[in-house]
């Protein structure tokens, strides 16, 4: 066995660790990077960017079937699934070379393509390997999490990891689980022309603000996707090509294909974790601020921390590790200031609490403005004006944001860098946008927040009042 000592041993090459490894090397650091699986991890492979792909191919179908609205006739269109598929493979193809082994190793890393597994508190052993090192980082992510249901077994189903392998159109795909992957899945499918069923066992979206989320489960039902909610998974019966999930309170429903997307799950299992003295959660690996783990040469960044599962975070994290690891400084992560979206057609974005959450914490010092997308001009002209934009805002300071709405995941950048500076609605007031643009959304609901202590403000009338009758 080859024993290697090094500075930072990166174990997961996903966003995470390709961003920590990026970053060491180019500073100066020894880095070694295991990866028994994909480069580029599920948000290349699995995730994010065939997900994304898929969504595409969806919303040109649908553009071809609604267009009478701009003069152009509406049409069928021919879609052919497999070559979607293509295209889904065409994009990993083409970011792929940017998260690759070989561009690691141009940079000075030393990629192992094997699995890591803990020996001792700073030792990790992979294929042929031992590696010693200052520090580790845990960047493993997390994989499809599959409850066990009974009679699942014995019937074929898919998983986010499997189903852009799928080249025949499913008749009728039945997904189990309405959070974002299930249902951004559910409208991609349904515009490509397959029958599609979405079973919730509690509420679709349910972690999203749910006057926010029915812009998005109104339009998948009248894009006709049956969204069975409280319907908990009792049994799966059936075969190949004919499938029955029966629900608890005596439902069911049959399809072609099903596709599980409960939930993830981190990826810890390979690890021997306490080897190195490292405590886990229900969730993932245990963290503390700075993101050490209970072995304090130990890091857990992304997915396997046990927070938030997104890409972005993962790569926040990675910058937060790289100021401790490299140099030594103190570093800790933030929760409030990380946005998320759901990129379903309209889309869904989020940063910081929801109204009813923010309620619960802020009672009466939460004031909630509010600009109904109907009103934005540039949107009237494309025939996309429907949704919503919320903030929450405390003592004149937004500490959240919901938004449903064309371009939602693009209208959140804007808060998230006003939340992540501690910045004031007066500073999104201020901000001038070009007309026509959707984002001038955002601006109008700061202009909402500011209205009602300017236009319905007897004092200032008063103050008006007084001025006019003493200018010249």
């Amino acid at each position: 066995m080859e024993d290697i000592k090094t500075d930072l041993l990166v174990i997961g090459a996903g966003s995470g660790g390709l961003s920590v490894a990026a970053g060491a090397v180019q500073m100066g650091a020894s880095v070694v990077l295991l990866e028994g699986h994909e480069m580029g991890g599920d948000c290349l492979n699995w995730g994010c960017v065939p997900s994304k792909a898929l969504i595409a191919s969806g919303k040109a179908a649908y553009g071809q079937a609604h267009a009478a609205a701009y003069g152009v006739k509406d049409v069928t269109p021919a879609v052919d699934y497999a070559a979607a598929k293509d295209h889904v493979a065409d994009v990993i193809a083409q970011i792929e070379p940017m998260d690759s082994q070989e561009r690691f190793e141009g940079l000075g890393v030393q990629v192992i393509r094997a699995f890591g597994t803990f020996v001792s508190e700073r030792v990790v052993e992979a294929g042929a390997h031992r590696i010693t090192a200052r520090r580790v980082v845990i960047a493993t992510g997390s994989s499809p999490l599959v409850p066990p249901i009974p009679g699942l077994d014995n019937v074929p189903w898919l998983t986010n990891e499997t189903l852009f392998d799928l080249k025949e159109k499913p008749e009728h795909l039945l997904i189990i689980g309405g959070g974002p992957i299930g249902i951004e899945m559910a409208q991609a499918h349904v515009r490509l022309g397959c029958q599609v069923t979405v079973i919730e066992g509690a509420k679709a979206l349910g972690r999203d603000d749910p006057e926010i989320a029915a812009f998005v489960l109104d339009q998948l039902r009248d894009e006709g996707v049956e969204i069975a909610e409280d319907a908990l998974a009792a049994e799966i019966t059936g075969g190949r090509g004919d499938i029955t999930v029966a629900t608890k309170d005596g439902r069911s429903f049959s399809g072609t294909h099903l596709l599980m997307a409960v939930g993830r799950k981190a990826n810890v299992d390979r690890l021997n974790l306490e080897a190195a003295g490292i405590a886990q959660t229900r969730t993932g690996i245990k963290v503390d601020d700075s993101l050490k783990t209970t072995n304090k040469r130990v890091y857990a960044i992304g997915d396997v921390a046990g927070g938030a599962q997104f890409t972005h975070v993962a790569g926040y994290h990675a910058g937060v590790i790289i100021r401790s690891a490299l140099f030594g400084l103190p570093a800790k992560a933030r929760t409030d200031h990380i946005p998320y979206a759901t990129y379903t057609d309209p889309e869904l974005a989020q940063i910081g609490p929801t109204e009813a959450e923010a309620r619960e914490i802020y009672g009466d010092k939460l004031t909630v403005a509010r600009f109904e997308i109907t009103h934005n001009d540039r949107l009237i002209a494309e025939r996309k004006a429907k949704g919503l934009i919320k903030a929450m805002v405390v003592k004149g300071r937004p500490v959240g944001v919901s938004i449903a709405g064309p371009q939602a995941g693009e209208l959140i950048n804007l808060w998230a860098l006003v939340i992540a500076n501690r910045l004031k609605m007066a500073a999104v007031a201020a901000m001038v946008s070009p007309y026509p643009t959707v984002g001038e959304v955002n601006k109008r609901v700061a202009g909402a927040y500011f209205s009602p202590q300017l236009f319905d403000n007897p004092k200032v009338k008063k103050v008006v009042g007084l001025v006019q009758r003493w200018l010249p």
